[in-house]
């Protein structure tokens, strides 16, 4: 029934009808928000996506299939606008600070002035990442979250949180030293007291 009912909204959409558009708005806005803010974890910018969706929704409501799923397209396009805002989030944290990559036993800091091209090579050393992998790597290293925050937002254990950033860190640590020329970072080796004779 529900399905018959969003199939005959798609087919008024296509025809302009602004009401149409409204009863999806306030059917799907409030699980597209959720979706949303499960990703980004920011109200307000979980909001602005929701909002872009439902735009790009009535933009393209003229090539819409009316026996097409509208909650799944909807669904994909909130994901994909997420991902892109997430990436965006992350080429700021690179670009206007000194992100330390590696802080163990010696650390890569990225240069404050990269280019577009070093940006989307150390997105590449994170996209090799397992999704849980990367993030932890989000949300601990470009948002600045604790092992405790980032283990509740994810339902893991503090252990596998800092297993898991341990792992993301020497993954895009090795991407980053056999890819220097492309990610035009500066690699600063610190050797702790004890730790050579």
């Amino acid at each position: 029934m529900k399905s018959q009912k969003t199939n005959d909204l798609a087919l008024r959409l296509r025809n302009d009808d602004i009401s149409a558009f409204n009863t999806l708005y306030w059917e799907y806005h409030a699980a597209v928000y959720a979706n949303t803010l499960k990703l980004i974890k920011d109200p307000a910018i979980a909001e602005d996506i929701v909002q872009e969706v439902f735009v790009t929704l009535w933009g393209k409501r003229h090539t819409i299939d009316p026996e097409q799923d509208i909650a799944g397209w909807l669904f994909v396009i909130s994901h994909h606008k997420t991902v892109d805002q997430l990436k965006r989030k992350l080429k700021q944290a690179l670009a206007q600070k000194e992100l330390s990559i590696f802080t163990e036993d010696h650390s890569i800091i990225v240069n404050t002035d990269l280019k577009e091209e070093q940006l989307n090579a150390i997105e590449k050393a994170m996209d090799q990442l397992s999704p849980q992998k990367r993030k932890v790597f989000e949300l601990c290293k470009v948002q600045g979250r604790t092992y405790k925050k980032a283990a509740e937002e994810l339902h893991i254990s503090n252990y596998t949180v800092k297993e898991y950033l341990s792992e993301a860190l020497v993954s895009i640590k090795k991407y980053i030293v056999e890819h220097p020329r492309q990610t035009g970072v500066v690699l600063y080796f610190f050797v702790f007291p004890g730790l050579f004779f």
